[in-house]
């Protein structure tokens, strides 16, 4: 803010703001945007409003699934094979070492 003095010539210059370079550009920029959002960004929706009268209100959609979730052998555990050898098998190995 540039509070109000007198020039060397006498000349009286008011009270005023100062922008730095580039500020009123880019603040023109700034509201144009603002003003094509609130143009063109509206459009013709209105929220919040219920149907008008003689529509008809659509059904809302319904939970369909039941908890747990039971899948195929739910009830009777599948037995696991177990191994039918109990000694170690020694692979043979060649002289590369690999």
């Amino acid at each position: 803010m540039i509070e109000k003095y007198v020039k060397a010539d006498g000349t009286v210059v008011r009270k005023h703001i100062r922008l730095p370079a580039g500020a009123r550009r880019q603040t023109a920029i700034a509201g144009m945007i603002v003003a094509g959002v609130l143009l063109f960004g509206s459009g013709n929706t209105t929220t919040g409003a219920g149907p008008q009268p003689g529509q008809n209100r659509l059904p809302r959609p319904q939970s369909t699934v039941v908890y747990p979730i039971k899948w195929p052998g739910w009830d009777k555990p599948v037995v696991r094979p177990a191994p039918t050898v109990s000694y170690p098998i020694v692979f043979p190995t060649s002289g590369s070492g690999r």
